[in-house]
């Protein structure tokens, strides 16, 4: 009968001992699991960040985008005046060099004045006071007014 007891009585102290190991373990693992759930939060809330971050680079690459397809039909518009205006019918530009040389001369000097201030606005130049306040025929850039003169209405 002691030899029973003494057996039930190691038996409980081993049960007792086997118990606080668990719960100890238990407490690490818990210890570890809140660590790892603020790590995790905090890598939730930088993740959040990140994607309004993109929502916002989206957005403005959308208008970027936007406005660079504006000023490109803008541009086409433009490209189709002035091709209407050099392939009329019966126009001979050579002709006309030989017939009128001074008068052709200053039209294309002209012209080309205008073109390259196009090209300037185009890429990125601010415009003039004249050029925003342009409203009439002869004031305006006839090469790209969509773009070189934003008051001007054509008839």
């Amino acid at each position: 009968m002691l030899s029973f007891r003494l057996f039930f009585i190691g038996l409980l102290i081993s049960a007792v001992i086997g118990a606080g190991a668990y719960v100890m373990k238990l407490q690490r693992d818990n210890i570890i699991l809140k660590e790892n759930a603020v790590k995790l939060e905090s890598a939730i809330s930088e993740q959040k960040q990140v994607i309004e971050n993109q929502k916002k680079d989206f957005a403005e690459i959308l208008e970027a985008n936007k406005k660079i397809n504006e000023l490109v039909n803008n541009l086409k518009k433009d490209l189709d005046d002035l091709d209407k205006r050099f392939n009329k019918k019966e126009r001979d530009i050579g002709k006309l060099a030989i017939e009128r040389t001074k008068v052709i001369e200053r039209i294309i000097n002209k012209g080309s004045e205008n073109a390259k201030r196009c090209i300037e606005i185009a890429s990125g130049s601010p415009l003039t006071e004249e050029e925003k306040n342009a409203t009439k025929k002869s004031e305006i850039n006839p090469e790209c007014p969509s773009i070189a003169n934003p008051k001007y209405i054509p008839y």
